[in-house]
């Protein structure tokens, strides 16, 4: 059939609260222009990330009803641990609260000043984990993940030729860890290669490096392989993952994304030493081995999430979704990252709004359009996430200028999507009509998250001014 329809039924619903575009003028005003500080209440459609935000299955919550709350030794960490193992078919699992924590634990035991660690591309939470170590992160994307609207089958790959550059300026003793993140999530949520992954995991073992996959969304990868890649047209997704997991040495996971859960995350490994130490840490920062910052009931709903996101009646439905609102904004003339993602849409913003130069974050002006025309919450992926700045303080931008449209699972209507559609065309009907942004005040890192912005029109007005334009001189 020619509609593919959602694989499941909606058992329970939440309100939508409606606000008019006047109203989130307002509202936006209030956010100082950073979708991160808009109140959940005020967005319609909330595509600001899919990381927590799935619908989980009546299955998983009747898991939750069985969560063993025991400090130590629950008997839901065994059916959590079991999960990992079966899927990943490392011996060594250790549960932590979230993907990031997982990463705080691991950069913090192989990073440090000198060392390297390379990868397809780091999201903003891995990057700022290894820069938070003393160490640094390296990006080395394929070349067509570098060209936005030229579709090619696996964008999300590692340039090997460039890894093996990389590791001979560097030299294999200063690069603990290379790391692929499946799918590519700022490099437009493309898919790697379970060629490209063989080949980096031979360059790993020749230099003796460790290869671990950052697998948040490792189903969606292996379904994309299962469709583009030759020879696993017939081979089921779970094998398709174990064969994708058994060339790495290790893997971290936030299981808000293809585990569907609303919290929680892993480290899984085979080195028993890298593990001790782990588990130590986490002991520390996140509590005892067999709960890691979780809750059994959380644990429970993670173990169950790992086998479902493998169904292929879901995945199906899930790729083809996405391709959904992205073939909508391609039919319109809005310029996305091609082909469609695993999980998200993403628009070029810098082609989108070529008359807003990088350092007016042409993608934070864009978020904000989409928000005040039509109330859906989306995020920068450009120089406002990644920018740096030099010894001048002048910006160095980030590699492309996106925004991310990141569509939760099993959470919205065909409906909703069509909607989406309809706001983000009518923006881009008057995209010449949007102005820049400036930064009032940034954290040092992770900037993207508590940034304070105003429009350029505004700039050489006081924030006293601004904020009393704004109401904010009421607020705590």
């Amino acid at each position: 059939m020619k509609t593919i329809i959602e694989p499941f039924r909606i058992k329970s619903v939440e309100p939508i609260y409606f606000t008019s575009k006047e109203e989130r003028k307002i509202i936006l005003e209030k956010a100082f222009y950073n979708p991160f500080r808009i109140h959940a209440n005020d967005v319609l459609i909330d595509l600001l990330t899919d990381s927590g935000t799935s619908a989980m299955s009546s299955h998983q919550w009747a898991g939750i009803m069985q969560g063993d709350e025991s400090y130590a030794g629950s008997s839901s960490f065994f059916r959590f641990e079991e999960a990992v193992k079966k899927i990943t078919g490392m011996p060594l699992v250790i549960p932590t609260h979230q993907g990031r924590a997982a990463e705080k634990i691991i950069f913090s035991i192989l990073g440090g000043k000198g060392k390297y660690f390379c990868s397809n591309t780091l999201f903003d939470t891995t990057r700022a984990n290894i820069e938070f170590s003393g160490a640094e992160g390296i990006d080395l994307i394929c070349k067509e993940g570098r060209q936005a609207g030229v579709p090619a089958p696996f964008k999300g790959n590692i340039d090997v030729a460039a890894l093996i550059k990389v590791i001979k300026e560097k030299g294999a003793k200063n690069i603990p860890m290379v790391i692929i993140t499946v799918t590519n999530n700022s490099g437009g949520g493309q898919p790697v290669s379970m060629q490209n992954i063989k080949a980096v995991r031979k360059v790993c073992t020749e230099n003796k490096i460790p290869l671990f996959i950052d697998a948040c969304r490792f189903a969606e990868n292996a379904y994309f392989i299962k469709l583009r890649e030759k020879g696993y047209a017939h081979t089921p997704v779970p094998e398709i993952v174990n064969e994708l997991f058994s060339y790495a040495d290790g893997c971290t996971m936030s299981a808000k994304k293809d585990a569907f859960a609303n919290i929680g995350g892993f480290l899984a490994m085979r080195d028993l030493d890298l593990a001790t130490q782990c588990r130590n840490l986490l002991i520390m920062t996140e509590g005892f081995t067999t709960y890691g910052g979780l809750a059994g009931r959380d644990l429970e709903a993670i173990a169950i999430g790992l086998y479902e996101v493998m169904d292929e009646h879901y995945l199906q439905y899930r790729i083809r979704s996405i391709e959904y609102l992205t073939n909508k904004a391609i039919a319109a003339g809005v310029p996305v990252i091609q082909p469609a993602g695993g999980h998200a849409v993403y628009i070029d913003a810098k082609a989108f709004l070529p008359h807003i130069p990088v350092d007016q974050y042409p993608g934070q002006a864009l978020v904000c359009a989409l928000y005040e025309q039509g109330g859906i919450r989306s995020v920068e992926i450009g120089s406002l996430m990644f920018g740096k700045y030099d010894a001048r303080k002048k910006l160095i931008p980030a590699a492309m200028e996106l925004v991310r449209l990141a569509i939760p699972r099993r959470v919205y209507t065909q409906s909703h999507i069509d909607y989406v559609a309809e706001v983000m065309i009518e923006v881009f009907n008057k995209r010449n009509e949007l102005k820049g942004l400036t930064i009032l005040e940034e954290a040092p890192t992770l900037r993207h998250f508590t940034a304070k912005l105003q429009p350029i029109s505004m700039k050489g007005k006081t924030i006293k001014n601004f904020r009393k334009k704004s109401g904010l001189n009421t607020l705590k």
